[in-house]
C-alpha cells in the first residue's frame, strides 16, 4: 500500500502547482497585476511559473523528489503570508489554512521520499 499511497500523495499535490502554473500562463496579464496589487512585483511572475511548473512536474515524475518539496514548501508558506495574510476575513483564513495543509504535506514528502514509483527509485 505505501508504494501506491507515496505516489498518489506526490499526483495529488503537484496537480496544484501544475495547474497553478499552466493558470498563470493563461491568465498572465491578470496575475501580474494581482500580485501587484499586493505588492509584489510582477516581474516575478516568470519565476513563479517555472517554479510552480518546475517543481511540480518533479514531484509527478519522482525526480530531486525531497528538493522539490521543500521548495514547494518553502514557496507555498511565502504564497500564504503574502496572500492570504488577512486572517479576520473567513475566505483567506481558509485558504491560509490550505496553504499551511499543503505545506505539511511536502514536507512529508520530503521527509520519506518519492516512494517506488519515481526517477529517484528507478532500479
Amino acid at each position: 500500500m505505501t508504494k501506491y499511497s507515496s505516489l498518489a500523495a506526490r499526483l495529488l499535490l503537484a496537480h496544484i502547482f501544475v495547474m497553478a502554473g499552466f493558470n498563470k500562463i493563461i491568465g498572465y496579464a491578470g496575475t501580474q497585476a494581482y500580485m501587484e496589487s499586493m505588492g509584489v512585483t510582477g516581474m516575478l511572475l516568470p519565476l513563479v511559473i517555472l517554479v510552480e511548473l518546475g517543481a511540480g512536474l518533479a514531484l509527478v515524475v519522482g525526480w530531486q523528489t525531497r528538493w522539490a518539496a521543500l521548495g514547494l514548501a518553502g514557496f507555498t508558506v511565502l504564497a500564504a503570508l503574502i496572500f492570504h495574510n488577512n486572517l479576520s476575513e473567513q475566505m483567506q483564513m481558509i485558504m491560509f489554512m490550505k496553504n499551511m495543509a499543503i505545506t505539511g504535506g511536502l514536507l512529508l514528502i520530503a521527509e520519506h521520499g518519492a516512494g517506488a514509483f519515481s526517477l529517484d527509485n528507478r532500479k
